[in-house]
């Protein structure tokens, strides 16, 4: 017998076993992802995907089980899909405001650690069509792995028979990562970011404990501990409406979608990124509701944590946490539009050299193999530096069938963890950009407030490129006159 319980059970990865550890009561270590369906689902024929293709993934059948010495998995020898796959109903008038509140309770549900850390809610009554509600504990993989989990649900026609293979209709040039090439020149420098969490562990705990040495080794050390040490060195976010004490309750919120291709036209007509112009709608959004909380922003910069996938994405579907964090300034405090967007697209350029990403995830390795009393510091001490995390995940760009029925919005937040409140996520599908917002209701009583100034600032950009020359280059200062015009004070 003994021999058979051994086989059940497997070490978890030092990576996976920090996010494990990393959950809190006002901050659960969730993904959590909604896919919104115009017709009905039905749950039986849910539960039989999900025993088809989702547990074709082992690790789903196993629980996650922290000890002192470390973290593994272990087979759940009473495994229920019945408990996992949960059939759900809004009150009321069953429409964006229900399913929006209903999500966020569910955000704010922990899920039940003496089984596997996942749960399926289908939701039969929304707007005339279905929802499917995912979470999904983070240690058992990144967002990216895990919306490609989710994905691995779908086909690309009503007739299964008949899809297409989505890795050949998506992820062309392992997707076209939208943070691949910046990784590039950075990625020969992982084995050593990951030498820090094997050799210098008491290294990092020294710089944890006492900032001089930080900056010692920010003036002295090697390429990667420096990097290290300089990260450690940022200042703390500045105090705003969205940044102080947390609660256990989440609220969240999404936008209707932007048209993509109007992006790409836009972004092209300034001269610079898809990415670029998203983030920089988002930092207005964030402008805007701070201004209306009473908070005075001018001058003001806040950080948002950014996950960078490590792999190509074909291999996301092997699970496990593969990525590390860069901190991406938003410039809130900047009343013109196109200089915030300037702004933005100067920070990713200079992240692009940067290898932060190679050294958090050097760093995630190194908590998770020492012992978790360090990690509370430390953590705290990263979270302190930023105000939200922004995830950004190109999808494909073709209508997706779960059992048939077409896939007509997605939506997915990736935890916030230690002392951040806020969560933004940006998702394309199917020509489509969507925004959303989770948040601790203490820093954001209403998120509707944050996600429907997003297209407000999406048009103020667009209303700025067509009253410009395109004959020449359109940047912030030639703009000014612009911004002066009643519609987009």
């Amino acid at each position: 017998m003994a021999k058979s319980a051994s086989t059940k059970r497997e070490a978890m990865s030092k990576v996976d076993t920090a996010w494990l550890r990393m959950e809190r009561p006002t901050n659960l270590m969730m993904i959590t992802g909604v896919l919104m369906f115009a017709a009905p689902l039905q749950h039986a024929k849910i539960k039989q995907l999900l025993g088809e293709r989702f547990l074709a993934y082992p690790r789903f059948r196993q629980k996650a089980v922290n000890t002192p010495s470390g973290a593994y998995w272990e087979t759940d020898a009473d495994f229920d899909l019945d408990w996992h796959v949960r059939l759900a109903a809004l009150p009321g008038a069953s429409d964006k405001a229900e399913l929006e509140s209903f999500v966020g309770e569910l955000a704010s549900s922990p899920l039940d650690h003496s089984k596997p850390l996942w749960q399926f809610h289908v939701v039969e009554n929304y707007r005339g069509g279905s929802v499917l509600i995912a979470r999904i504990h983070h240690c058992y993989a990144d967002g990216l792995a895990l919306v490609q989990v989710m994905l691995s649900l779908t086909d690309t026609a009503p007739d299964p028979q008949q899809h297409a293979d989505l890795a050949k209709t998506w992820l062309k040039r392992d997707g076209g990562n939208l943070w691949q090439r910046m990784l590039e020149p950075a990625q020969a420098g992982m084995g050593k970011a990951l030498k820090i969490g094997n050799k210098v562990f008491e290294k990092i705990a020294q710089m944890i404990a006492d900032p001089e040495v930080a900056a010692n080794v920010a003036r002295e050390g090697g390429e990667i501990t420096r990097e290290l040490a300089n990260a450690l060195l940022l200042s703390d976010d500045p105090h705003t409406a969205l940044k102080g004490p947390l609660g256990v309750i989440k609220r969240v919120a999404w936008a209707d979608p932007l048209p993509l291709e109007e992006v790409k036209t836009l972004g092209r007509a300034l001269g610079c990124t898809v990415n670029d112009v998203l983030l920089a709608c988002a930092s207005g959004a964030l402008r805007s509701y701070l201004l209306d909380q009473g908070d005075e922003v001018d001058g003001l910069t806040i950080r948002a944590t950014v996950p960078v996938n490590l792999r190509p994405l074909e291999h996301a579907k092997k699970l496990g946490n593969h990525f590390g964090l860069v901190f991406l300034e938003l410039p809130v405090g900047e009343a013109n539009p196109l200089r915030r967007l300037e702004r933005v697209g100067a920070c990713m350029r200079e992240l692009k050299r940067s290898r932060q990403a190679i050294v958090t995830l050097g760093l995630l390795a190194a908590l998770g193999m020492g012992p978790q009393a360090l990690q509370a510091p430390a953590l705290e001490l990263f979270s302190r530096k930023a105000t939200t995390v922004a995830t950004n995940v190109p999808g494909p760009q073709q209508p997706l069938y779960l059992t048939g029925v077409e896939v007509s919005e997605l939506m997915f937040w990736v935890p916030q963890s230690g002392s951040i409140g806020v969560g933004l996520s940006i998702l394309s599908y199917n020509g489509n950009v969507h925004f959303g917002l989770i948040g601790d209701a203490k820093r954001v009583r209403d998120p509707d407030a944050v996600t429907t100034r997003f297209a407000r600032e999406f048009e103020k950009l667009v209303l700025i490129a067509l009253m410009e020359d395109w004959d020449s280059e359109i940047n912030a200062s030639c703009a000014a006159a612009t911004l002066e015009h009643e519609l987009i004070r």
